[in-house]
This record gives C-alpha cells, sequence and structure tokens, in this order.
C-alpha cells in the first residue's frame, strides 16, 4: 500500500515537473528573426508552404510550435519574402531559433535589430531649371518613372503631392493604396501606391500617414510636384519641388518617428519590388562594416539591381570619423551629404565689434536680444553638463545672452528651451572643434545663432578677456551666395567602408544641409507646441536629405535612358560630378580643408552635366560574382547575395580594383598594380578620347592604349591602368583623377592610394 502511494507520489510529481516544464517553455519569450534560407533547388509548392516547412521541422525537433508556424502556441510567420530575400521573418523562441539554425537548408539567423532614419533651391543650385533645353525638360520631368520611397509614410493632402500634370500609373503597376479616410488626400496620378509594415502600420490611424515628417520631406525632395511660394515663416522663400517634380511615388512605411526594423525594411524592399518601382530611395541608417552576406539590406538591393531597379541609400550621419560610411555595397549608390549657397543668416555682434556670421531658421520681428546684453558661458564653472546647456541656474543666465557648445547633430533646439525656461534672452550655439564650419538653420525657441568653432573660439577669448562681455543678435534672412559651396558637412560618413576597402565609398555628395522639402505636423517636433501646425514646409540636415535629391536625379535619366543599367546611371553620376566649387577651387570639407575622396565620393553631383556623359563604366548582376569571390566570402556566402548557387572554383575571382567601377582605389604594397576597365560610348557615335592623368609626382599611371576612338554608339572599348610609386611610396597616401578626355566630354574617374593602414 506505501510502495503504490509512493509510486503515485512520483508520477504526479513527475507529471507536475513535465507540465512546469512546458509551461516555462510555453511562457518562454519570443523575439522576432529573420531567418535567411539558401536557394531550394526545385519550385515545389509556394513560396510560403516552403517557409512554413522550416517551423514545421523546428516543431519536429521538439519545440512547443504548430506544425503550421500559425497560432499563439508556435513561432509564427511574419513576413514570407519572395523577391529580394530568399526567407522569412518569424517569431520564435531561443530553442525554436537553434532548432531552425540546425536545420538543412537555413543559412543563418539575423535578430531583428532597428535602424536610424539617417526643397526650393537645390534643383537651381543643381543646374535643374525650367525652359526648352535644361535637363528637366529633355528627361519630361521624370514622368512616368516609379520612386520606391521607404521611410515614415507621406502626408497625401500636402500640396507637393498634387498631380497637376501627371499621366496615369505606367502599365503593369502592381501597387496598392491602403489610404483610408484621410481628409483632402489619398492616392492619385502622384501617390500611386502607399503601404505600411509591421510596427509602422500601427502607430498611426490611417498606416500609411507620415507622423513625424521625415518621410514627406524625403518624398517631396524626391519627387515633390511644382509648388509656388513655399517658405518657412517667410524664409528660403521660392518654387519648390523634387528633383523629378512628374515622377511618381510609391511609399512604404517602414519607420515609426526614431527607428526602423530590420524585418520592416525588408518587407518593403521585397513589396516595391515586387510592385515594379524604377527607382529606391532609402534614407535609413545601415550596417557598417558588415560583410555583405551577413547584410540583409546588400542582400535585397542586389535582387532589386537585378531586376534593373536603381537604389539610392545614404551614407549615413557618423561622420567624421573615417571607415563610418554606411550601405557601402557597390550595386547601391552610396550618398554623402554637402551643403548649397544658400544660408538663412544671423550675425552675432560682440561688445569690442567683432561680428560673427551664423544661421537660425527661427527670425523673430521682435528681437529680444537685437540690443547689446550681457554674454555669459555657463561651462566655465567647468561642469561638462553646463558646457552644451543642459544644465543651468537662473540666476546665471536670466536676462543674458547664453554660450552654449553644440551638442552634435542634435540637442540644439532642446538647449535653446532649458536656456529660455531659466530666463536666458538669447542663444549662441558655438561648434565643438570636430564640428568645424558645418551649421544648422535650426526652428529655435528664442533669438539664437549657430556659429562655426573658429567663431566660438573668438567669442571665448573675448568673453575670458572682459567681465562684462556683450552680444546682440541681428538677423538677415535668406542670403543665396555664401563661400564656399558646396562643402561636405561634418556628419556624413566617410569611407574606406569597412566591408569592401578597395570600393571608394561614398559615391558621390548631394545637398543635405538645410533642405527645404514638404513637411507633415508632428508632436514629436517639441520646439512647435502645436506640431508646427501652421508649416507646410520645413528645413532639414543629413544624408537622409542627400540621398532623395540622388533618387530624382536617377527617376529623370530613368526617363531619359529607360535602357541604362543602374550601374549605367551610377557611372554617368559620378563621372560628371564637380571635384571644386563654385569659385574653381578643390570642394572643402567641414574643417574648409580640401575635401579627400572618402569624404566626397566622386565629387558633387551634377546633373545637367551628368545626362550626357560621353562614356559609362557598366556593370550586370553577374559581373559581381567574380569581386564577391575575390572578398573571400565563400561558395555560401556568394549564393546567399546572389540568390542562385555558385561556385567560386569555377570561375576567376577578380579584386576590388579590377571591377568595372567609377572609382579606382590602387592599395598599393610592395608591387604596382594593373587592372582593366572597360568603357560604353554613350555620347557621340564617332569620337576621339585621350587619357589624362592627375595625380602627385610621386605617383606613375600609366594607361594603355592612351586613346580610344569609338565609330558607333554603344561600342566598348577596354584599356588597363598600371599604378606604382614613382619613389619612396608615401604613407598618406595619395589622391588624383584618370579624366578620358574628347571634344565634347570630360569622363573622371577618382583614383586613390589608400593611407598605410588603410
Amino acid at each position: 500500500m506505501e510502495m503504490n502511494k509512493s509510486r503515485w507520489c512520483r508520477a504526479t510529481l513527475l507529471l507536475l515537473l513535465s507540465l512546469a516544464l512546458r509551461a516555462a517553455a510555453y511562457l518562454q519569450e519570443r523575439k522576432n528573426y529573420i531567418v535567411h534560407l539558401r536557394p531550394r533547388e526545385a519550385a515545389d509548392g509556394s513560396v510560403e508552404e516552403w517557409h512554413r516547412s522550416f517551423l514545421s521541422q523546428a516543431a519536429a525537433a521538439r519545440l512547443d510550435s504548430a506544425a503550421d508556424g500559425g497560432g499563439d502556441d508556435g513561432p509564427r510567420i511574419i513576413y514570407s519574402y519572395s523577391d529580394v530575400f530568399t526567407g522569412f521573418a518569424a517569431r520564435l523562441t531561443d530553442e525554436e531559433a537553434e532548432a531552425l539554425r540546425a536545420t538543412d537548408g537555413c543559412a543563418r539567423l539575423y535578430p531583428e535589430v532597428f535602424l536610424p532614419l539617417a526643397t526650393t533651391r537645390s534643383p537651381g543650385f543643381l543646374g535643374l531649371h525650367l525652359g526648352n533645353e535644361g535637363f528637366w525638360s529633355r528627361s519630361g520631368f521624370g514622368r512616368g518613372v516609379v520612386i520606391g520611397i521607404l521611410d515614415t509614410g507621406i502626408l497625401p493632402s500636402h500640396p507637393s503631392f498634387g498631380d497637376d500634370g501627371l499621366q496615369p500609373p505606367p502599365k503593369g503597376w502592381k501597387g496598392t493604396c491602403e489610404f483610408k479616410n484621410i481628409a483632402g488626400g489619398g492616392c492619385n496620378n502622384k501617390i500611386i501606391g502607399a503601404r505600411a509594415f509591421g510596427s509602422a502600420a500601427v502607430n498611426s490611424t490611417a498606416p500609411p500617414v507620415d507622423d513625424a515628417g521625415h518621410g514627406t520631406h524625403t518624398a517631396s525632395t524626391a519627387a515633390g510636384n511644382f509648388v509656388e511660394n513655399a517658405n518657412i515663416r517667410g524664409n528660403a522663400d521660392g518654387t519648390a519641388s523634387g528633383m523629378a517634380p512628374h515622377a511618381h511615388l510609391s511609399i512604404y512605411k517602414v519607420c515609426t518617428r526614431s527607428r526602423c526594423s530590420i524585418m520592416d525594411i525588408i518587407a518593403g524592399l521585397d513589396a516595391a519590388v515586387k510592385d515594379g518601382v524604377d527607382v529606391l530611395s532609402f534614407s535609413i541608417g545601415a550596417y557598417s562594416g558588415t560583410q555583405f552576406n551577413y547584410d540583409p539590406i546588400a542582400i535585397a538591393a542586389f535582387k532589386a539591381m537585378e531586376r534593373g531597379i536603381f537604389v539610392s541609400c545614404a551614407a549615413g550621419n557618423a561622420g567624421p570619423e573615417p571607415g563610418t560610411v554606411g550601405n557601402g555595397a557597390p550595386w547601391m549608390l552610396t550618398v554623402a551629404a554637402g551643403t548649397m549657397d544658400r544660408a538663412i543668416q544671423t550675425n552675432v555682434r560682440l561688445g569690442n565689434g567683432e561680428e560673427f556670421h551664423g544661421e537660425s531658421l527661427f527670425q523673430p520681428r521682435n528681437n529680444s536680444a537685437a540690443d547689446p546684453l550681457p554674454l555669459v558661458y555657463p561651462g566655465a564653472d567647468g561642469f561638462d553638463a553646463s558646457r552644451d546647456c543642459s544644465v543651468l541656474r537662473g540666476a546665471e543666465v536670466t536676462g543674458k545672452v547664453v554660450l552654449c557648445e553644440s551638442r552634435g547633430l542634435s540637442g540644439r533646439i532642446e538647449a535653446g528651451q532649458t536656456v529660455a525656461a531659466y530666463g536666458g534672452v538669447g542663444m549662441i550655439v558655438m561648434n565643438k572643434a570636430a564640428e568645424g564650419y558645418t551649421t544648422f538653420a535650426d526652428a529655435h525657441v528664442l533669438p539664437a545663432s549657430h556659429v562655426s568653432y573658429e567663431a566660438g573660439a573668438k567669442i571665448m577669448a573675448y568673453l575670458n578677456s572682459t567681465a562684462n562681455g556683450t552680444a546682440s543678435i541681428d538677423f538677415k534672412g535668406t542670403i543665396i551666395g555664401s563661400y564656399p559651396s558646396p562643402a561636405v558637412t561634418f556628419f556624413s560618413s566617410r569611407g574606406p567602408s569597412k566591408a569592401s576597402p578597395g570600393i571608394l565609398k561614398p559615391d558621390i555628395t548631394g545637398p543635405g544641409m538645410n533642405i527645404l522639402a514638404a513637411w507633415a505636423p508632428s508632436d514629436s517636433r517639441t520646439e512647435f507646441s502645436d506640431g508646427g501646425a501652421d508649416l507646410s514646409f520645413f528645413v532639414e540636415s543629413g544624408t537622409s536629405m542627400s540621398t532623395p535629391h540622388l533618387s530624382g536625379i536617377a527617376a529623370l535619366f530613368k526617363s531619359l535612358h529607360p535602357d541604362w543599367s543602374p550601374a549605367a546611371i551610377k557611372s554617368a553620376i559620378m563621372t560628371t560630378s564637380d571635384a571644386v566649387d563654385r569659385t574653381g577651387l578643390p570642394i572643402k570639407d567641414e574643417q574648409y580643408r580640401h575635401a579627400t575622396f572618402y569624404a566626397m565620393g566622386a565629387g558633387y553631383v551634377n546633373p545637367a552635366l551628368a545626362f550626357d556623359p560621353g562614356l559609362v563604366y557598366d556593370l550586370h548582376a553577374d559581373d559581381y560574382i567574380p569581386y564577391l569571390c575575390g572578398l573571400g566570402l565563400g561558395d555560401d556566402g556568394v549564393t546567399e547575395i546572389a540568390h542562385r548557387p555558385v561556385t567560386c572554383g569555377g570561375l576567376r575571382a577578380i579584386t576590388e580594383a579590377e571591377l568595372n567601377y567609377p572609382s579606382l582605389v590602387a592599395n598599393l604594397l610592395s608591387q604596382p598594380i594593373t587592372v582593366n576597365r572597360t568603357v560604353t560610348n554613350v555620347g557621340k557615335a564617332s569620337s576621339v578620347y585621350t587619357a589624362v592623368v592627375d595625380m602627385p609626382k610621386d605617383v606613375s599611371v600609366t594607361v594603355q592604349p592612351p586613346m580610344l576612338r569609338f565609330t558607333e554608339l554603344k561600342e566598348k572599348q577596354s584599356f588597363t591602368v598600371a599604378v606604382r610609386w614613382a619613389g619612396q611610396p608615401n604613407v598618406a597616401g595619395a589622391e588624383g583623377n584618370l579624366k578620358w578626355v574628347s571634344d565634347d566630354y570630360i569622363v573622371r574617374s577618382p583614383l586613390v592610394i589608400p593611407p598605410k593602414g588603410e
């Protein structure tokens, strides 16, 4: 009897333990993953069925899951990717994830990560003008081209997205519109598609509607229609338009106000390719330095490129440190940020008579800082938080102009709010040394001026020389013709690319500083009590802003040259770009020093020249395979990127320098290097080009043959470039240009010898 009771107790305990373990497994936290699969050999069943079979295999491995991957008791598929990525996104426990990793056919799992979000003057500054002979009119203003915008959505009722002058969507367009009950707007012949994904779909009452402002700004920069009298409370006044004002827009809301899920990004890319976009604009931060076969965005972009879609991506806002550039795959255009010749100017006048120009979007008519007021620097107390005005004492700043150090990319407006809250009357924001001369036109809450590091140092010296320093701030409005312009901004991420240092990145610089474009009111804009409800346009800065400029320019190319490959368009943009500013001097960086190619790419975009480049360096999907094998990714790694089986041993791998790219990085060690390049004639049928090399004297560059003769359009000719040190190697490296020059064209390619160790 006792023995039976004991057995019953043990059985009960085992049952309870088993139930507890099952409950623990059930309650185990599930996380989001992207599951990257190897290409399947036979297409049996639908893509969704194939994806669900992997969850069934995970269930068979004693996971607490449903065999079909559905329901709340097991792993659940969130997205089935079909066009740009081989795999799916799912919610998995740690055990389920481990089981999937061990499943045959699974390449790897990526845990969900979140990436950050990385005009009236810019069309004119770039040489896009109304008239019969301009690039705009010749390209039909981008007519018939579809630009896909991956961002925070769009405000469809904004006048920039009216469809006056636009044709219906192109034949074969497959996009859908998710706008519902939107007052004053929705899809039309301008916005021909709009969708929201994942967490971005639940953060507003109508999913694709922009509740942050960022997506509206980038969409209108790329393809906003003409809007007269656009300004921000009287500043930066003019006719606003995007780069391709008659192109169509398809919107993919993959970001919330502050972040973008990698799962949603890939879903948006997948949908955009499926819908039939021609250009993809991607103003989102990226994996910096990640090997390409571990970078879902690079993998997805490869498939888009293979479909003939031009992919324009932000370089990132992590400058000026070297090696910070993101989105560095050579099949994407990587865009840096530069300035224009417009300033929304302020003038700071000190008690000793010195004056310094600065910038501020807030230009009050009733200026409380117009007369000299006591000037104070809170950071003089040695407390770090006081230097940037994060922490203040009311008695110290009340009734005064307060000098604050810059907080970097953000926080300047918040500094002004703190100053105003403690009774300050005005504010001067001074750059840190690394920020140089890059100044922001911000919507401050009090009279303010953002000045350069040099100006800030002089203001500090004045304060240290007197016990009774004073300052006043005057407002000068919008000034055209500021110098130097263009220049590279401090925040624009720099090369070399850690993933592929032998490819010059970024590729190009575009306008990305104080860009005026369409705006959606947002309660995230804390400087406005109403979220800026009265503002139709706003000024923003970043590579997020430079990227849609290039996306729009690419759309103009697609309209003018519909048969050109993405690589040919990129080549035209790069080889015709400006390496000098508007005065003919070399383009400068944020320190007003000669900008390197690692800062600006090939140069500052010049679309007026780019549409007729003479020669192009072309590439197609198969041309990247030997390059990827040369990177040492192995058969599996290249297969994951190419979306098809690749055996590197069956082809001749090439070095990065041998890829037929419009720029050349010659990593000289002890031996010289010789590489091949091939150009295609897209200029005049009968033409002769001569090689001209512009390099420092200690570098020898030999081009063979030194002359190229073409007799017909689309004719291809190849040449070799041999690079060596003519003397002692220079540890600092060297930069210059290889130009093919004819009577009508100059086709310029940057040539870079990296510093030793890079």
